[in-house]
């Protein structure tokens, strides 16, 4: 659950920056456009992320259970306090992109994000993917992972 009181009592003792407005409405209209036409231009490059699951509802629920689960967790970490939390922050953090590097060099392979930045969004919902692939499930979806795998991979002919 989201602490807003925690949140506003800090933001006014931060130099008065959101509990103390200047007074008027019409000084505050701005923010009323401003901030969800700035949340609104964030959409925009978040929607070229898109995954082709194919409308895929099961795989879209196991992502949305997974996330709520981590928020929990997180949630619960961060109530520990700022030293704790931050400090579960960087384990997690750093351990995490350890965990993965190390796993690249056993698998002899680059990581996917050396080539292409935005599979960092991709990446969960190809985890919630190989969850199905496992149990047997989603053979269709299965071939058109491979079938792509398979053509980023092709060697490439030198140009001349």
């Amino acid at each position: 659950m989201l602490n807003y009181r925690g949140f506003y009592e800090a933001a006014g003792r931060a130099d008065g920056c959101l509990c103390c407005p200047p007074p008027g409405r019409a000084q505050q209209g701005h923010h009323f456009i401003g901030v969800p036409v700035i949340v609104l231009s964030l959409f925009i490059p978040l929607a070229w992320l898109r995954v082709d699951i194919g409308g895929d509802v099961p795989l879209g629920l196991v992502m949305l259970g997974l996330f709520i689960v981590l928020g929990w967790i997180g949630d619960r970490i961060a109530a520990l306090g700022p030293v704790q939390g931050w400090t579960w922050f960087a384990v997690l953090f750093v351990g995490g992109w350890i965990l993965q590097l190390v796993g690249h060099v056993y698998e002899g392979r680059r990581p996917a994000l050396a080539d292409n930045l935005f599979q960092i969004f991709v990446a969960p919902i190809f985890l919630a993917a190989e969850v199905f692939f496992a149990l047997g499930d989603k053979s269709d979806l299965r071939k058109r992972v491979e079938i792509s795998s398979a053509a980023h991979r092709a060697p490439t002919a030198p140009s001349t």
